[in-house]
């Protein structure tokens, strides 16, 4: 048998697949979030070349074009409009990354590339939503203590949320990574508290440094240490520092869906959950705009700018990288007004 007849005889490519574990080992490199994300786009990507009897893999340049374009005039049903721009970028990674666990042929996706930025300039002209990159609002100071005003914090989901608010914004810390601490995680020293916090970006633990503020109503340290307190009066000593508590002040609980648990069951709150309160917080204070977990991030990001602490201070803080363009991006951009050079001419 010649080399050719042997290559006509195996299984095509798009049916080579690594083993369950090893799927899974190479799963377990990308965040819960873009695993979800990713494996809706492949399944929705194969559907629809089901669909039109078209083979999916390995996907040629005009097949990615076609597919994209139809994303970008087929309204979803959830929001009624086609897929953004952002989406599209995702999904097309999700595409690429799937013939390199398959180990197929990078897919050539320049052309439907170009699509992508046609259309997000189309959207941005015609002042459509997708147009424009949405950011979380940086939660700078003085909004902070518009939205700590709002708490009762002689409850335990005000002190909860107080806690969040506060210690999210001092370790300039992701929903993930603030919902992912444990009760005994901070340790208390004589300066404040050193947390140790599992960085999902980068993939190790980083130490922040959390200290006393001068102000008690804005401090972390107090903040944090009434959480605690409030927690171990309530029975809860160890497990989820950040945790699910209803109305009543009950802990973690139970929460069904068609008569079946859901949710974890040590009550640790998701990260869509936290951000879910910075919204809440921010909308009772009246903030417009977009208001997520990383407004805490971006905010820390942004104040330490302006009150002049160096890149490298700030990026060890965070859990950036020493030479993050992400924070770049915050350095760079400085005040827009006290930095505005029309005020000089």
């Amino acid at each position: 048998m010649t080399d050719i007849e042997r290559y006509n005889a195996a299984p095509p490519p798009a049916q080579r697949q690594l083993s369950p574990e090893a799927q899974a080992a190479l799963a377990a490199g990308r965040a819960d979030s873009t695993r979800r994300a990713y494996r809706e786009d492949r399944e929705a990507f194969i559907k629809w070349c089901a669909q039109r009897d078209v083979q999916p893999l390995p996907a040629t340049q005009d097949l990615l074009i076609e597919y994209v374009t139809h994303l970008t005039i087929t309204p979803r049903p959830r929001t009624g409009r086609p897929s953004a721009p952002s989406s599209l970028e995702r999904l097309l990674s999700a595409i690429t990354t799937m013939h390199a666990e398959l180990d197929l042929p990078k897919p050539e996706t320049k052309g439907a590339r170009t699509v992508i930025a046609g259309y997000k300039h189309q959207l941005a002209v015609d002042k459509k939503p997708g147009g424009r990159q949405r950011q979380a609002k940086a939660a700078l100071p003085p909004a902070l203590r518009k939205m700590l005003d709002i708490l009762d914090r002689d409850t335990l989901i005000g002190k909860r949320d107080a806690a969040m608010l506060l210690l999210g914004y001092a370790a300039a810390t992701r929903s993930s990574e603030l919902v992912g601490l444990d009760i005994g995680e901070p340790v208390e020293c004589e300066e404040g508290y050193m947390v140790q916090i599992y960085r999902v970006k980068m993939k190790k633990f980083t130490d922040s440094a959390v200290p006393y503020g001068k102000n008690p109503a804005t401090c972390p340290v107090r903040a944090v240490r009434a959480l605690i307190g409030a927690m171990r009066e309530a029975g809860r000593t160890e497990g989820p520092l950040f945790v699910r508590i209803d109305r009543h002040g009950r802990i973690a609980p139970p929460m069904m869906r068609h008569g079946k648990a859901i949710g974890d069951p040590s009550g640790r709150l998701t990260p869509d959950a936290a951000s879910d309160v910075i919204e809440r917080l921010a909308e009772a204070a009246g903030f417009e705009g977009r208001w997520r977990g990383h407004s805490l991030r971006r905010g820390f990001a942004t104040a330490a700018q302006r009150g002049g602490a160096p890149m490298v201070r700030v990026a060890r803080q965070g859990g950036w990288a020493d030479n993050s363009t992400s924070l770049a991006r915050y350095f760079d951009e400085g005040d827009p007004w006290e930095d505005n050079p029309v005020m000089g001419l």
